[in-house]
């Protein structure tokens, strides 16, 4: 059977995400750029890239950029994105990325860890990126706050976009943070349900696993305003640190 997301992240995915724009991801490396201390040039790895607008925009702050994902779909996006072909795309697996190079810098952004059944996966996940780091090779991983998710979940929400209509029922459910959308195509009634899932990982959890694949954290942040975590208060649980040489 396959893994939801091989379904979720397709043509639909494009629509339900469509507020994501280019000028936030610009805004974010932005913030992004002092954590990651690297000189014009390095090479950077935005693993898990989707539509690639933060890839393009660490191209245009001067970095090196390679984007993977294992979408085609959503790769196909990156590469209408960067008209002048300026960012390399790989489509590949989190898990067993098809690169054996070494980057100065790895990111991981817009919660796009935490998505399998077992845990074992996740960490495998964290021992390819210490696998593609340079030895004090640096890493972002922006991920949720399980503890601010829990308390502000909004089970149900409806919109529409474009004449179609997304429903969207959230829960927490054995450690994991849920979601089930339902597009309904108003024009041919065709109804069209994905799942989505994130493993609820706390902080303390989080950072034993990057210990155990042989990352450093140097630092957690509540957001990308460097505000420290909070875990009542932070929105968000962003890991920054580096490869243990």
């Amino acid at each position: 059977m396959a893994e939801w997301f091989e379904k979720s992240f397709g043509q639909d995915y494009l629509l339900v995400y469509k507020h994501r724009d280019l000028q936030g991801a610009y805004e974010e490396v932005h913030r992004m750029m002092d954590w990651l201390e690297l000189p014009e040039g390095a090479r950077v790895l935005d693993l898990c890239c989707g539509m690639g607008r933060h890839s393009m925009a660490l191209h245009d702050f001067g970095f090196q950029v390679t984007g993977v994902d294992l979408s085609e779909v959503l790769l196909a996006e990156a590469k209408k994105l960067d008209r002048k072909g300026e960012v390399r795309w790989i489509q590949g697996d989190m898990r067993s990325v098809p690169l054996t190079e070494q980057f100065d810098a790895v990111v991981n952004l817009f919660t796009s860890f935490g998505y399998f059944t077992e845990p074992s996966d996740n960490e495998r996940v964290l021992r390819e990126i210490q696998r593609l780091l340079k030895p004090e090779g640096r890493f972002i991983i922006d991920y949720l706050n399980p503890s601010y998710v829990a308390a502000h979940l909004v089970p149900h929400s409806v919109r529409t976009e474009g004449g179609i209509t997304i429903d969207e029922r959230r829960r927490i459910e054995d450690g994991f943070v849920r979601k089930t959308i339902v597009l309904q195509d108003e024009k041919n009634r065709e109804e069209r349900v994905y799942d989505e899932q994130v493993r609820l990982i706390d902080r303390e959890t989080f950072l034993q696993m990057l210990s155990r694949a042989g990352l450093a954290a140097d630092a957690v942040y509540g957001g990308y305003d460097a505000s420290p975590y909070e875990p009542d208060d932070s929105q968000r649980m962003i890991f920054v640190g580096r490869r243990e040489a």
